[in-house]
């Protein structure tokens, strides 16, 4: 049976190194320390390595290697997605996330855990974690605020997900940006009535990727009447 320890992920990553796969990510993310390992076989481990033990899922949180973080985010992501999993744990999962944000920088280390486990947890509790992160100097985790926001998008639960994007809507980072369009996006697919006015107040001080994004799935009449300036 498999040790489920940082260590022992680590070692297994290990197998999968390619060359060509760490000058593919390389491009992408050229000051990371990069092991050169596909994403397909780090989510397969991490669902391996899904029961590891907190203290060992920070481990991994520590590591330079940027697989190995994707790793850990994807260890939490599958673990609040278990199907009895308590709100005891859901909490533990949360809070690791967001004592640790300073491991998760960049975006798909967001985008690969922020929705079910900090969405996830406060879709019953107060959202003031999610605005202390709209408020952070860091965009990554402003990233965080509004990406989280997308579970209680999911959930038809609009105020507090649109008084986000309404903080977020100017940011000056794209990284930002493009999830405040996607969160739009998603708060149309579930009333386009909110969208259509969320759009008409703000779309001026939009910059154009986020209007582009929150408008992708409407008619195209109406997403050329939006783009008009």
């Amino acid at each position: 049976m498999t040790e489920l320890t940082a260590e022992a992920f680590l070692e297994r990553l290990q197998a999968f190194r390619s060359d060509e796969e760490r000058e593919k990510i390389r491009r992408r993310l050229p000051h990371a320390a990069i092991l050169g390992v596909r994403m397909k076989h780090t989510f397969d481990l991490a669902k391996e390595f899904e029961r590891m033990p907190l203290d060992e899922v920070e481990r991994l949180l520590e590591s330079e290697y940027y697989e190995a973080r994707i790793g850990a985010v994807s260890v939490l992501d599958f673990r609040a997605r278990r199907p009895r999993i308590t709100d005891d744990e859901r909490r533990e999962l949360c809070e690791l996330y967001l004592r640790r944000h300073d491991r998760i920088d960049t975006w798909d280390l967001v985008d690969r855990a922020a929705p079910r486990v900090v969405g996830w947890y406060l879709l019953d509790k107060s959202r003031a974690p999610l605005f202390e992160l709209a408020a952070s100097s860091n965009p990554i985790a402003r990233r965080t605020a509004i990406t989280a926001a997308f579970w209680l998008i999911r959930s038809k639960d609009l105020d507090d997900p649109l008084e986000l994007a309404r903080i977020l809507v100017d940011d000056p980072e794209e990284v930002v940006n493009t999830s405040v369009g996607v969160a739009l996006r998603e708060v149309g697919e579930v009333d386009r009535a909110r969208l259509l006015a969320f759009l008409e107040e703000h779309r001026a001080d939009m910059p154009r990727v986020t209007l582009r994004g929150a408008i992708e799935h409407l008619p195209p009449d109406e997403r050329t009447r939006l783009l008009a300036r």
